[in-house]
């Protein structure tokens, strides 16, 4: 979710939920910010990003691997 932007400088908040190669679900979430140099390379990141545990029944995406269908609802995250 984009949080502002001006310039070349946006900042964002994410969520993303990953399995390890043990079938233990996490997810990890936070805030980056970024700036983009002439030629729209990222030439700076700044990333504040906590990863937690959670149970299968804790997960708040559930859709086959790859980007979120469109139909889903927005990702008004609450965090």
């Amino acid at each position: 979710m984009v949080k502002a932007f001006t310039g070349n400088r946006i900042a964002v908040r994410f969520a993303y939920e990953y399995r390890d190669d043990s079938v233990n679900c996490s997810r990890a979430y936070g805030n980056e910010y970024w700036e983009f140099n002439a030629q729209g390379l990222m030439y700076a990141r700044y990333a504040s990003i906590n990863d937690v545990t959670i149970r299968e029944a804790e997960r708040w995406f559930h859709w086959p691997r790859g980007r979120r269908p469109d139909d889903h609802p927005g990702c008004d995250l609450g965090l």
